[in-house]
């Protein structure tokens, strides 16, 4: 591995990271597991951080990160980027969490939202989205960088390396709601991994892996090569990293150049390193909340969604002492 010397500098890891449309990121639970899902990265307001956001009606990516804020954001899919030469790499960092003022985090929201994808935010219906409070109500996460893991081309050699010269500030996270939280908006575990996953490689693309390090770190890693066995998949993870056998999570995802759907596939098990492979022996599929292309489809997605998620917008508001924002009062 190489280090910063390479001529690597924040700014502009920083630069591509925010083109992305999507990036994989990964959180530790309780117990140690990894889960990782797409979500869109932004750049930070008052520092240079990359912040991601998840909604306050399903509020498990931050409450992980506030927990244990040892974070990672894989970029590994550039479609939509307008980069010419994208890298693909991996940025590890502490995650600052953000919930004492969801009015404020719900309108920067609404604004990055509609600058970043202006199709999709002008042809819903003002009335429709004041029906979404469940949605665009949210949590904040900042993620402070410690390492950059930074392939310029082929996967199949060694990355380089960034770390800050100086070790970097990490504010606290905002004091965690009281009460219990409502965990889990859906722990359906009925369905099949195997059927979820015909055809996931072709349509989809190779799958990212997040296995954790052992200095206990998230690392998510896009796969060179794919293959479904009985019992889960073989994998060829990137040169020049060290994966450890435990567990794992294995995430597929995919949109269209203009962002207007996603597929979502994850899947919790457990891996084993053998020589350049990694076998990830699949234990059970996670519910995941996909975005339909069709407009039709997707308006009917989000009602059934929201009828789910609405009578949670008041109990997690009200953990953390607030009303849920009123998107007149944030227009």
């Amino acid at each position: 591995m190489t280090t910063e010397a390479t001529g690597l500098s924040w700014p502009a890891i920083l630069d591509q990271a925010t083109a992305y449309v999507t990036t994989e990121y990964a959180s530790l639970t309780r117990a140690g597991t990894p889960v990782t899902w797409p979500v869109t990265p932004y750049r930070g307001e008052e520092r240079e951080t990359i912040d991601v956001s998840t909604g306050l009606t399903y509020p498990l990516k931050a409450e992980r990160a506030r927990r244990n804020p040892r974070v990672a954001l894989s970029f590994s899919h550039p479609l939509g980027s307008g980069l010419d030469s994208p890298a693909t790499f991996v940025v590890q960092g502490l995650a600052t969490v953000r919930d004492a003022d969801l009015r404020t985090n719900s309108a920067r929201y609404l604004a990055v939202w509609a600058q970043r994808f202006p199709e999709v935010f002008r042809r819903t219906p003002e009335a429709a989205l004041r029906r979404m409070a469940f949605y665009w109500t949210r949590i904040w996460i900042e993620v402070t960088p410690v390492r950059v893991l930074w392939w310029a081309g082929d996967l199949a050699r060694p990355p380089e390396v960034w770390e800050p010269t100086t070790k970097l500030a990490v504010p606290p996270s905002d004091p965690p709601p009281h009460g219990r939280g409502a965990g889990s908006w859906n722990t359906d575990r009925g369905s099949d991994w195997r059927k979820r996953t015909e055809g996931a490689i072709d349509r989809l693309g190779l799958p990212v892996l997040t296995t954790v390090t052992a200095d206990g770190w998230p690392l998510p890693l896009r796969v060179r090569a794919a293959e479904r066995t009985a019992d889960g998949f073989r994998l060829t993870p990137p040169a020049g990293v060290p994966i450890a056998d435990g567990p794992a999570f294995m995430t597929f995802h995919s949109h269209a150049e203009v962002f207007d759907g996603q597929e979502n596939i994850g899947l919790a098990g457990t891996c084993a390193v053998h020589g350049d492979e990694v076998h990830l022996t699949v234990d059970h599929a996670l519910h995941d909340w996909g975005i339909p292309r069709n407009p039709l489809r997707n308006a009917i997605g989000m009602l059934r969604t929201g009828r789910r998620l609405r009578t949670r917008l008041a109990t997690e508001a009200g953990r953390r002492d607030q009303a849920p924002p009123s998107f007149d009062d944030l227009r």
